[in-house]
Formats: structure tokens, C-alpha cells, sequence
């Protein structure tokens, strides 16, 4: 389908790759990684044609069909939200345009109408409404989206949108370069599910590992000018990478061993006539060695002791009774909320069900119309959305922007802090004016984590940062030691991170007392599309032969007294059971309230100004409240297999 023979180029005076040849068949399914400017776009941007590689050639099949989704921006007119996911050619669009235009106008007896109609139905696009429109449910558009101009929306239903038109069109080729981006958690799920049946080839850029786990089957790493290939997914290749660079480092070792053993004879014995040939043939053996170049610096993560906020009280932030509602919108009516310290707390659920409200209500960026929200003693929020890099000041260098935050960093850690963040040697120096939007978020993130409040509010943080950046940010949030409540689409970050996950959805919250696999085995996984949740292979649709295994007549057969006794034994062993469990979850239960009553207690005396200066006091119930949550969170644990074992031995 694609090929790249002998392809070089380089850019800004450095050489990005060297003599890259590679092939891709149809229904590959291929990412492309590497380090950030290791040149992953101008790849991209060669093989569409729109970049010259300084030498070698791309060829591709003769009609082969390539459908491309940029990282940032893609151009919309004035068209509607599914006229766009319909406009899979500019023949389709025109017609359709016309079809549209005439019906508007009420023009629909004309020659020029019935015309569009014969050539619109030519091009097979009235068979694209129906299609387009799943398709746009699918990726969280409602409705009475459809019929929207695309341009009011904002630049992330765009990418969307256009996403969509790249799935009606359905390309051989489907080249996406971030294509995670703009979506939920919930759309991404349904991506992720719809791609895993894609008839075509895929070849994408992306930093969501989950997702290339679940989709890729070849990984293409730009590195060191080169460009390698694995086969697997993403932790395939950085399993294989490991064991190649292992055999790399062993064969460069032994070959520069056996070099200096033959420079040493030749350096030894090249004076003596006796053994002057010798020396020489020694020399000539050197010269014709293939050598083995050095191995390539090491990638591993930087260890860095980020800095740390101010210690708060147990209870962090209080929601009650809290009714919000944009316009005649209502988000939510009456509901409660609690956060307490170095909770890990991650917010699912579809689009548009209130996670971004409830962020924001929490960091006080927007006010409730009723209801409290109540911070603990000593707690200090901090909001961080995408909007945050509009704060940073166009004038100043990325060292000056990181050092203007109020607290007193010395300037080797925030060089340190930067450089895990890939603001490396003069990177600091650029002024923040002429920086990506990637760079940018990640330049905020920076002033975020050498300056960290003790409630982090974190809304899609991930977003625009590569799989280096992500890595820095998870190893600063598992040192973090306030508390974190955020929103992510990236699966491998919220395993990483979440302790407890909160589903959000119509208005309800759910939450659920473990991290995110825990919550996927209690909630199915399912969504209320009837989708999948990102990174997980569960599915709704159950096996044809499984359901005819089900209506199959079932036969009737007399039983022996010996299966009858059998069966009586264990009906007595599975009640016995039972019996044992329902005994042991009262008693659980009873364990639990107390030690909550007594958890109560303890907060509200660690909050009472009158301990605050006994310190003995505090260090005491500090003492007994850890305890104490230790032996909850185990009787909690003991209670939940209890009830499990109690709802299998009811069927």
C-alpha cells in the first residue's frame, strides 16, 4: 500500500532520520513514537505529500484512498455539523450543499435540485445520513447537534467532527496524529471499540498507551536518525526495545574489547621487524571491521523530590446539598460530596453529565445557585485546565516564567523540574510567546508542581503532553502528598494514579471504594451508549453460538439417588456457607460503623483550634486516626468479599 525507500531529511540544520526504508500493507495497524522532535509530524507530513524527504522516495498503490486527522486544527466553512461528517469528497459536499440549499429555499421541483439529486445519489451519498449520524452519537454529539454550524462549535467538537467525515469516508489509509485529544473518556471507549474493526490500515501518532495496547500491532520508534521496527503492541515494544538494547550494548562491549586487544599487539610489536607484519595485519583487521555504533543515550525518567504542599486536615473540601444549572440547563440538584486527605479520586462518566461543573464548583471557578462548599483546615485549592496557559506572561523566558511563582525555588531545581518536562539547555531561554500549545501546558503544569497547592484540581492534564512529559507528571503526582481530584481520558494515567473512582452521570454520583479496575469489574464496564470504557475488551454482545446454546430445548433425565444425594450435600454445604458469610458481614458491618463513629470523632477533635497547640495531643490522635484507617479500609475490604461471596451463593 505505502512505501518509503532510502527516506532522509532533515530540518533546522539537524538531521531528524537517515536512509529509512518501510512498508505498510493493507489493515496494518502501526504507530509511530519517538522522543518529542524526533520528527514523527514531518513523517507524516512526507508521506502526505505536503514535505519533500531530502532523498529517497514514497510511492503508494494507485487509487489508494488516505484520510489524515491533524493534532490541532482542521478547517470548517459554513457547513453543519453533519454535512461536515458527510463531506467525504468535495463532490459530496457540493452536492450536497446544493440538495441543502434548494430544500431550505423550498426549491425542490427545479431542474438544478433534481439534478443534484441523480448525481448525490450516484455518489452513494444518501446511503452516508445514517452512518454519519451513529457516528456522531458515538463521539458524544447529540442530536440537536446535527444541524449546528460547525464553526459556533468549539475547536474540539470540530476535531470531532471531523474525525467522524475520516469514519463515514472510511480511507485504506487512516492517518491520525493525536487522535485522542479532543475525546471523553466514554467516546474514546467507543473509538477505540469502532477502530478495532476498521476494515483499512491505521497509522497513527499517539501518547495514550492504553489505547496503542489495544489497537497496534507494529510500533515504528524514531531514534538516533533511524527508525526501528517492532512488532507488538506498545508494551511488546518496550519489552523487545529493552532486550535489543541489552544485545546492542553486549556486542558494542565485546567488539571494542577485541580492538583494543588487536590496537594493543599492533601498538606493541609494530617496531620489531619480526613481528612488523603481524602488527600491520592486526591494523588492516581493525580497518575492516564493521563497526558497531555506540549505544544510544538512556531514556530513563529523571529522579526528581518534587516539592511539597502545606499539610491540611483530615477533611478536605465539603459539598452539601449543592444544586447547580447553566441557564434552564440543570447539572445538578442536592447533591453531597467529600474529599479527605491524599485521596486519589478520578471523575468518569459520559459527556456532558457535569465532571468539569463539579471540578470547577470544587476549586470555586464557578458558584452554585444553593448549596455550601466547605474547605478543611489549612487546604489551599489549585484548578488546572488547558485555559491556564493564557496566564503566562508573553514577555518573559521559561526559566523567568517557572521562577514567578510566589514561593522561592532555587533555580537549579526549577531547571531540573523543566528539563524532566522536556524544557532542555537553551529551551529555557525561549520566551513564552513563540511556545506550542503543548509546550506551553507543559510550561504550566511546571509553575503547578514547583509551587503545589494541597488540593490539586486537574481537568484532562495529559492533554498535549508525550509519553516522556506524562511519565515526569505521574512520578510528581505519586510523591504529591495532597490531595488530587481529576478528569482524564488517558487510561494509563488513571491507573497510575486513582485510588477511588467517582462515576458522574444524569446528575448522580456513584462513587466506588477502589481505583479503576476495581470500578470497571463493579460497573461492567459499560457506558450508557451500551459502549466500551477505554482500555477494557468487555462487550455487550454476547457470542452467536453462546445464544444458541441458549435456546437450544433443554432434555429432561431422571436423576440417580446417588446425584440426588450429591446435589442435597452441596445445596446444605453452599447454605452452610452462606450462613457463615451473612454472620460474619453483620458482624463486619458493626466493626465498621464504629470505627467510623470513632473516625468522626478523631477528625473533629483534630480540627478543634483548642488541640491546635498541644502537640503532644495532636501527634497522638494524628497516631490513632492512621491506625484507625488502616484497620477501616481493611474491615471495608473483608466486607466486600463477604457480599460477593453472598450474591454467587444466591444463584
Amino acid at each position: 500500500m505505502l512505501s518509503l525507500s532510502n527516506v532522509s531529511k532533515a530540518f533546522g540544520g539537524r538531521t531528524l532520520y537517515e536512509d529509512v526504508s518501510l512498508q505498510i500493507n493493507y489493515g496494518d495497524r502501526v504507530a509511530i513514537v519517538g522522543s518529542n522532535g524526533a520528527g514523527k509530524s514531518t513523517l507524516f507530513s512526507i508521506i502526505l505529500r505536503e514535505n519533500d524527504p531530502d532523498a529517497g522516495t514514497v510511492s503508494m498503490d494507485r487509487n489508494t484512498t488516505l484520510g489524515f486527522l491533524p493534532q490541532e486544527t482542521a478547517a470548517t466553512g459554513d457547513e453543519t455539523v453533519l454535512e461536515l461528517a458527510t463531506a467525504i469528497t468535495p463532490e459530496h459536499a457540493r452536492w450536497r450543499r446544493i440538495l441543502t440549499q434548494a430544500e431550505a429555499e423550498g426549491d425542490t421541483e427545479s431542474e438544478a435540485y433534481h439534478e443534484a439529486q441523480s448525481h448525490y445519489a450516484e455518489l452513494g451519498g444518501f446511503q452516508l445520513d445514517p452512518k454519519a449520524k451513529r457516528i456522531l452519537s458515538g463521539l458524544a454529539f447529540r442530536e440537536t447537534d446535527f444541524n449546528r454550524m460547525a464553526r459556533t462549535m468549539s475547536g474540539g467538537w470540530i476535531m470531532r467532527a471531523h474525525l467522524a467525515r475520516l469514519l463515514v469516508m472510511e480511507p485504506d489509509l487512516l492517518m491520525l496524529d493525536e487522535p485522542t485529544n479532543h475525546l471523553d473518556l466514554e467516546s474514546l471507549g467507543w473509538f477505540q471499540t469502532y477502530l478495532q474493526s476498521y476494515p483499512g490500515a491505521i497509522l497513527m501518532i499517539s501518547h495514550d498507551r492504553a489505547f496503542l495496547n489495544a489497537l497496534i500491532d507494529t510500533i515504528l520508534e524514531i531514534r538516533n536518525k533511524k527508525v526501528h521496527r517492532y512488532r507488538g503492541n506498545y508494551d511488546d515494544f518496550v519489552e523487545q526495545r529493552a532486550a535489543r538494547e541489552a544485545q546492542h550494548l553486549a556486542a558494542y562491549k565485546n567488539q571494542q574489547k577485541e580492538i583494543e586487544d588487536l590496537q594493543r599487539f599492533a601498538d606493541r610489536f609494530r617496531a620489531k621487524a619480526s613481528k612488523a607484519a603481524q602488527a600491520q595485519s592486526k591494523l588492516k583487521q581493525i580497518d575492516r571491521m564493521e563497526k558497531i555504533e555506540a549505544p544510544e543515550g538512556s531514556e530513563k525518567r529523571i529522579s526528581i523530590n518534587f516539592p511539597q504542599p502545606t499539610r491540611s486536615g483530615q477533611r478536605v473540601v465539603t459539598l452539601e446539598k449543592i444544586h447547580f444549572a447553566y441557564a434552564e440547563q440543570k447539572i445538578y440538584q442536592g447533591i453531597d460530596f467529600e474529599a479527605e486527605r491524599e485521596e486519589r479520586i478520578v471523575l468518569v462518566g459520559p459527556n456532558g453529565a457535569g465532571k468539569s461543573t463539579l471540578l470547577k464548583i470544587l476549586g470555586a471557578v464557578v458558584t452554585p445557585q444553593e448549596g455550601v462548599r466547605n474547605l478543611g483546615h489549612n487546604v489551599q485549592a489549585g484548578y488546572y485546565s488547558q485555559n491556564r496557559v493564557e496566564m503566562l506572561n508573553p514577555n518573559r523566558t521559561v526559566l523567568q516564567e517557572a521562577l514567578s511563582i510566589q514561593k522561592q525555588v532555587p533555580e537549579q531545581l526549577a531547571r531540573t523540574v523543566l528539563g524532566s518536562f522536556l524544557f532542555q539547555g537553551d529551551d529555557v531561554f525561549k520566551k513564552t510567546s513563540v511556545l506550542s500549545g503543548g509546550e506551553k501546558s507543559r510550561l504550566a503544569l511546571v509553575k503547578l508542581l514547583l509551587d503545589p497547592p494541597n488540593l490539586l484540581l486537574m481537568d484532562e492534564p495529559t492533554t498535549h503532553l508525550d509519553m516522556a512529559s506524562i511519565d515526569a507528571l505521574i512520578d510528581a503526582l505519586q510523591q504529591y502528598q495532597g490531595t488530587v481530584i481529576f478528569i482524564s481520558h488517558d487510561v494509563y494515567f488513571i491507573r497510575s494514579l486513582a485510588k477511588k473512582v467517582l462515576h458522574i452521570s444524569a446528575g448522580q454520583l456513584t462513587p466506588y471504594a477502589g481505583d479503576y479496575d476495581y470500578y470497571l469489574l463493579k460497573s461492567k464496564a459499560t457506558s450508557e451508549r451500551g459502549g466500551l470504557v477505554a482500555g477494557e475488551k468487555l462487550s455487550n454482545h454476547r457470542p452467536e453460538e453462546e445464544l444458541a446454546e441458549e435456546v437450544k430445548p433443554k432434555v429432561s433425565v431422571f436423576k440417580t439417588k446417588e446425584q440426588k444425594r450429591k446435589e442435597a450435600e452441596e445445596r446444605q454445604a453452599r447454605s452452610a456457607a452462606k450462613k457463615l458469610a451473612q454472620g460474619e458481614a453483620e458482624l463486619l458491618e458493626k466493626d465498621i460503623a464504629r470505627m467510623e463513629a470513632r473516625k468522626k470523632e478523631l477528625v473533629s477533635a483534630l480540627e478543634d483550634p483548642e488541640n491546635h497547640g498541644q502537640g503532644s495531643r495532636v501527634v497522638e490522635l494524628n497516631r490513632e486516626l492512621a491506625a484507625l484507617t488502616e484497620k477501616l479500609e481493611s474491615a471495608n475490604q473483608r466486607w466486600l468479599e463477604k457480599l460477593e461471596l453472598l450474591e454467587v451463593s444466591s444463584f
